[in-house]
């Protein structure tokens, strides 16, 4: 009897084994259900044939993705609002076609662009993720230049810097004696000016003005580094 026991436990235990691998091999070789299936694709697009489909997209030519941007309505606003600020820079003589020009946390490279726009050529923009061909990657608090060999350097970011003075001793550092920096802030006065113009430990204070930045009310400060001795 008890024999009789053993052979049936073990015939059920063997069906039971059975049963659970056909049930995986099925799981493995089924598409799961939680993808789409494939639908014939008409469009001149090539999207992925399923949501299970490993091949991925074809990436866009870096020149296409940079016509595309800089054809923009939106791009071409804000490049203009930088030719305005620049272009008042040329009235007062502090910027001329042959001025080497520092733009230092240049973003996509707006302000590049609007040099370039007005005759500026030797224009180099920086930032910690390059926006090639107008943007390379440096780090703002240490500028890979030797001392002195830029005539203006320019930011409109120095809100956004992790260490304010270092940001702003690397463009003094960068600008030849005589030489400029400008720096466009959130509209401010008082106080709130007065932290910033101690940041400049080798420059003196030219002006501050207020100015219509992009759609945005700002203020636009320029300082002159001192000539040594």
């Amino acid at each position: 009897m008890e024999k009789h026991i053993e052979s049936l436990l073990k015939r059920i235990s063997w069906g039971s084994i059975t049963i659970a691998t056909l049930t995986l091999m099925s799981m493995i070789i089924q598409t799961p259900e939680t993808c789409i299936p494939e639908t014939p694709n008409t469009s001149m697009t090539k999207f992925p044939r399923s949501s299970c489909d490993s091949n991925h997209r074809r990436h866009l030519p870096i020149d296409k993705k940079n016509h595309r941007l800089w054809t923009s309505k939106a791009w071409n606003q804000q490049v203009q609002s930088y030719v305005q600020l620049f272009g008042e820079l040329q009235n007062r003589r502090l910027l001329a076609n042959h001025s080497k020009v520092l733009c230092v946390s240049a973003g996509a490279g707006h302000e590049v662009m609007a040099l370039n726009r007005i005759g500026v050529s030797d224009v180099t923009g920086v930032e910690v993720i390059d926006s090639l061909p107008l943007v390379s990657r440096a780090d703002p608090h240490n500028l890979p230049f030797f001392d002195g060999i830029f005539d203006l350097a320019f930011t409109a970011h120095l809100a956004e810097a992790l260490f304010p003075s270092r940001f702003v001793e690397e463009m003094e550092r960068t600008v030849r004696n005589g030489g400029s920096c400008v720096v466009v802030v959130e509209r401010c006065g008082g106080e709130e000016l007065d932290q910033i113009l101690r940041l400049f430990r080798k420059s003196r204070l030219v002006n501050a003005v207020n100015v219509t930045f992009n759609g945005a009310q700002m203020t636009r400060i320029l300082m002159r580094t001192k000539v040594s001795a």
